[in-house]
């Protein structure tokens, strides 16, 4: 707040409860007009004062720096040649293994088209081998579409299998039994028991409808109706087949299929117990060849033991022809014995007489000699010999 007297020529400024002066403020303002520049000029002075010493610290220093710069860049330049050359040097040895390795695999991949082609040509004959097998299957399905020629697909397979295994004189194929039936196969048994019957005739096409059949429900009635026409096939094998006295107790029925009799086994097993327990057993090919062949040892065995009384009586004559031989033997070897003997005398007389020789050729015709002992003459040294020679004839 301020108040003005005009005919004073002063003005009161009243600040913060004190009053002060125009004037006093003036003279403040001259005073701080004229030590303001004095204060500046001297502070300006010490500056440039200071500012002459920080400029001769940085020449210093920026001295320094340019050494420093230039022993860093001279460093620089020395490593960056070290790194250059050693880059060079492994920029060379990449180059070389890249090289070696670009050939090697070029190597292994001509190795690999090699024998990707011999692969290629094995698929195609692979290729062609299913087509023809394709072709055959064809075939094949239109054999078992047909009632007459699927039974004689599946009795030609048993025959076949029969025919393989056995002897011509060990089965019958088609025979009639007392009941006018005709089985498709009998096999003879051994010790003269009745003959196994096997028959061929599986009932297929139910089978066939079973498994063509995508709906669950005409699945289920195909699978009913093979079930009702398998076990009135069963019947009429066990009714027709089995007979006491002429045929055994048991009889096959031949599925011509490893796959089907396996799906048999394994979905239908009542249809499996209801035929052994009529006697009735279904056989696969492998089952069929490992019976028949189970039969063939025991026949084998059946005709050992029949024909064992000639065995050992071949067996008893060939030991008298030994014991025979070995007599003979021992008296040619007394024989030999006996001349050898005979040998070693007329040897034992042979060098008496050359001993004797020698000593008359010794003596002294000039005086006279003593009597000496009369040697052997050379007619008893003969009837020596004549005697072995008569011995030896003899024990001949």
């Amino acid at each position: 707040m301020s108040i003005d007297f005009p005919a004073l020529g002063i003005t009161i400024l009243t600040i913060g409860g004190m009053q002060v002066s125009a004037g006093a403020i003036i003279i403040c303002l001259l005073l701080l007009s004229i030590a303001l520049p004095l204060f500046v000029s001297m502070r300006f002075s010490r500056r440039n004062d200071d500012a002459r010493g920080e400029v001769s610290t940085l020449l210093r220093t920026q001295a320094e720096l340019h050494g420093r710069i230039s022993a860093l860049t001279e460093t620089l330049s020395n490593k960056q040649s070290e790194m250059s050359q050693h880059l060079n040097q492994r920029l060379d040895g990449m180059s070389q293994r890249l090289g070696a390795t670009l050939t090697e695999q070029t190597k292994s991949t001509h190795d690999n088209l090699s024998k990707l082609q011999e692969r290629l040509a094995v698929i195609d004959a692979a290729q062609s081998n299913i087509q023809t097998l394709a072709r055959d299957v064809v075939g094949l399905q239109a054999i078992l579409s047909n009632k007459q020629t699927r039974g004689a697909f599946g009795q030609a397979r048993m025959e076949t299998i029969i025919a393989d295994a056995m002897p011509s004189n060990a089965y019958a194929l088609q025979p009639t039994l007392s009941n006018g039936s005709r089985p498709d196969c009998t096999v003879r048994m051994p010790n003269n028991a009745p003959p196994l019957v096997i028959d061929a005739k599986f009932p297929l096409e139910a089978w066939n409808s079973m498994r063509e059949e995508t709906s669950p429900e005409v699945r289920k009635l195909a699978a009913q109706q093979f079930r009702r026409d398998m076990e009135v096939h069963i019947r009429d094998i066990a009714e027709k087949y089995l007979l006491a006295g002429e045929t055994q107790d048991t009889a096959f029925l031949f599925v011509p299929s490893e796959s089907i009799f396996a799906d048999i086994h394994q979905h239908f097993e009542a249809i499996v117990q209801k035929a052994h327990r009529m006697r009735v057993v279904i056989v696969s090919p492998s089952l069929l060849m490992l019976s028949v062949q189970v039969i063939q040892s025991v026949l084998k065995d059946q005709r050992m033991r029949e024909q064992a009384h000639l065995i050992q009586g071949e067996v008893a004559l060939l030991m008298d022809d030994l014991n025979r031989l070995d007599d003979r033997t021992r008296k040619l070897q007394g024989h030999f014995l006996a001349a050898q003997k005979d040998v070693d005398l007329i040897m034992t007389s042979a060098d008496k007489l050359t001993k004797r020789g020698n000593k008359i050729e010794a003596l002294d015709f000039g005086g006279d000699t003593p009597e000496q002992p009369q040697a052997p003459s050379p007619q008893s040294l003969e009837s020596r010999i004549g005697s072995l020679k008569f011995r030896v004839v003899d024990d001949e």
